[in-house]
């Protein structure tokens, strides 16, 4: 079993977007396939395959996959501000019965 102090130094590597769309570019253009691209460039055939369908569903969308990101963390930012308005409204319409209650 792992001891928690080695967990805390595993850490997820980021890549920068360039990277990113420079990676799926090159299986793009290439004749390579994407297993040697992804040798080359010492990440895992999985990730640069990730990569390549969210490149792709962004082209489909007329977007990018920053522009996608940004999105998705506007929805999430919306969802979570709905939870709340909709929490406070609920206390706000108990408390006006419990006072008309008590009023009466």
């Amino acid at each position: 079993m792992k001891s928690e102090g080695s967990m805390a130094a595993l850490t997820r590597r980021q890549y920068p977007e360039e990277f990113k769309q420079e990676a799926v570019r090159l299986v793009r253009d290439s004749a390579r396939p994407v297993a040697q691209v992804a040798r080359d460039l010492g990440i895992s055939e999985s990730l640069l395959y990730r990569w390549r369908t969210q490149h792709r569903q962004a082209e489909a969308q007329g977007t990018t996959r920053a522009g996608q990101r940004t999105e998705a963390e506007e929805l999430t930012h919306l969802k979570r501000e709905l939870v709340r308005v909709t929490q406070e409204r609920d206390f706000l319409k108990r408390a006006a019965a419990f006072f008309a209650r008590e009023s009466q």
